[in-house]
């Protein structure tokens, strides 16, 4: 079926669409009440099929690259609004905006059914109609947390009241011993207030942190002092500067967003009981023309589809939403209640927003001045790339002769490398492009909750580079992947040898670029990176996997046999949990006997 014709036989139910391009590359994922009015007006039909007068450059820009479109029908506009935001954060198409700072932010809460409760962290709304939640915190949580627990005499564990006897804690003074009724419920209510007053109060937090620290510090405890001194700095980090004092009890959520040339930024404020508490910030690749009102929509509709334990009385923008009924109808859904969106004109929330896009401005600035802006835009020219890639995710593997066989992901985005989003992969595949396929596979599988990059950098040649975009259209992704491998010398890829040189594949060209080359030493840097961190991982398994060895290598059943069945079955479970025929197709029929008589001693 032509296009023409599935746009003349569109469905009138609410869902959404998908537009995709002549080499099937997903261009846009939109949602509709309507999905036949929807779509049909972004294009004209006489004398030619093509994109409709009345469009904006941007859309317009889309439509032209339009070869085919699919949509999927949902009961309601509100379905259809939430199921396009978790398509696009999954398939990270070329014309949405996709936020990657869509994470759950932690609360401090406290229990106050508790005879003597106790200060928590929390990343979800936790049943109980006496808990009372203090946040979101984008930085800092644990710090001030810890810190509370440094100066003030709280029930420092959980099972401490229920023990009924005093422990440590009470003995070097940071425990009041509730648990043995030496301290009553009125006066242990005085330094909870205090405790909630430092969760507001972070600049006094930190005075009596340093008070502290200098004491640890001349009574010669450095290492406990150190551990306060960096507390600090983080908690000093996160502090927002600010004399803007709201009504008491007002809860307000604030989003700004700029756009500078091809980079965005969008910062969240948030203010609770009348006090600015935290704020974060996310950058957006504004590859092509982006409106500024598609951004606050996918932002707001980014935060609240995760569960937050304190709503807002109201949500404040710079800009008025054009057509913002169905935001309001997806908050009153998430929520059960309506949530104002305004725009102030005049006073202390004007004064709120105006400090927010200063913050934006800020931002931007400190963005540009990313030492590998420029890499970015060659890499993107030189590979002839989807679009323009600043989150890279490098994947390889290591192993020796088999053994101990694992994965690694390294994460760079903007300039550094994302520790915290590296992960390492324990593998069963005894060759490199199973291996491979094992590693990518298992990545993609997790794109719902943690949305892919906007580039992948494998560590092989082309067959692994082949094998990543099958995978990757198998789920309907369209991001690049770049390949690099060392040149063949006499048949080998042999590191060793000074002559050779790596080379970089894309899925139709071959590059050979010179030592010097900016981009290929960047590509290199990711490679090396991935390649450390996956040997790194793989000694710490050899060295588990040799103590297991040794522990299960019994009378008549040696390490040269542990390792054959190792091999065969990838992992010690799997062995234990085998049975005796299985065995036999690995070992003889008397080590199989000594193997299930030894696990069945061990039970």
């Amino acid at each position: 079926m032509t296009l023409e014709e599935k746009l003349q036989n569109l469905p009138s139910n609410a869902g959404v669409y998908q537009y995709f391009d002549k080499n099937n590359r997903l261009l846009y994922i939109g949602k509709a009440k309507n999905i036949k009015n929807r779509v049909k007006s972004y294009f004209q039909f006489t004398p030619i099929l093509a994109p409709s007068s009345q469009l904006s450059y941007r859309i317009s820009k889309m439509i032209s690259e339009v070869a085919n479109l699919e949509y999927i029908i949902v009961p309601n506009e509100n379905d259809a609004l939430i199921l396009e935001n978790s398509l696009i954060k999954q398939l990270k198409p070329k014309f949405n905006i996709l936020l990657r700072d869509d994470k759950t932010y932690p609360y401090i809460y406290i229990d106050t059914t508790e005879t003597f409760p106790r200060l928590e962290i929390t990343r979800k709304v936790l049943k109980g109609k006496g808990i009372k939640y203090f946040g979101p915190f984008s930085t800092g949580a644990r710090d001030m947390l810890d810190s509370i627990y440094e100066i003030l005499p709280l029930v420092q564990k959980k099972n401490c009241i229920k023990s009924g006897k005093a422990c440590l804690f009470y003995q070097i003074g940071k425990c009041l011993a509730p648990c043995e009724d030496k301290i009553s419920q009125e006066e242990y209510q005085k330094i909870i207030d205090k405790a909630l007053y430092y969760i507001y109060n972070k600049t006094k937090l930190v005075e009596d942190i340093k008070i502290k620290m200098e004491k640890l510090s001349g009574d010669f405890r450095f290492e406990e002092a150190m551990v306060l001194r960096d507390r600090i700095k983080t908690i000093e980090k996160s502090e927002l500067k600010s004399t803007l004092d709201f009504a008491n009890f007002e809860n307000i959520d604030l989003f700004a967003v700029q756009i500078d040339g091809l980079r965005g930024v969008v910062v969240k404020m948030f203010i609770r009981d009348g006090k600015l508490i935290s704020a974060s910030h996310n950058f957006i690749n504004t590859t092509e023309i982006t409106e500024l009102e598609d951004i606050y929509k996918t932002a707001i509709v980014n935060y609240y589809a995760n569960e937050i334990p304190t709503v807002p009385n109201e949500i404040i923008l710079p800009i008025e939403l054009k057509n913002n009924e169905e935001l309001e109808n997806f908050i009153v859904s998430r929520f059960g209640k309506k949530i104002a969106l305004n725009t102030p004109k005049v006073g202390k929330k004007k004064e709120l927003i105006l400090m927010a896009l200063r913050n934006c401005d800020e931002l931007l600035k400190i963005d540009n001045n990313y030492t590998n802006k420029d890499i970015y835009i060659s890499i993107k020219e030189l590979f002839k790339l989807y679009k323009l890639s600043y989150r890279f995710e490098c994947f390889d593997n290591s192993h020796i002769m088999g053994q101990a066989t694992v994965g690694s992901m390294v994460v760079w985005d903007n300039d550094e490398f994302i520790r915290n989003d590296y992960r390492l992969y324990n593998l069963s595949s005894k060759d490199e492009y199973g291996q491979m396929k094992e590693m990518l596979t298992r990545r993609v599988e997790k794109f719902k909750e943690n949305p892919p990059p906007d580039i992948w950098i494998i560590d092989g040649g082309k067959t692994l580079l082949t094998l990543a975009y099958d995978i990757l259209e198998s789920v309907g992704v369209s991001i690049d992947v770049v390949g690099i491998a060392k040149e063949k010398i006499d048949a080998k890829a042999n590191r060793a040898k000074g002559g050779a040189r790596d080379i970089l594949y894309t899925k139709d060209e071959v590059f050979r670029l010179e030592p010097s080359d900016k981009r290929l030493q960047f590509i290199q840097r990711l490679r090396d990176e991935v390649h450390r961190t996956a040997i790194s991982f793989h000694k710490k398994q050899k060295r588990k996997e040799d103590k297991q060895i040794s522990l299960l290598s019994i009378k008549g059943i040696g390490e040269v046999k542990v390792r054959k069945l190792l091999s065969y079955f990838g992992t010690f479970e799997a062995i234990k949990n085998t049975n005796k025929g299985q065995l036999q197709e690995v070992l003889n029929e008397k080590d199989a006997n000594i193997l299930l008589q030894y696990f069945k001693s061990k039970e």
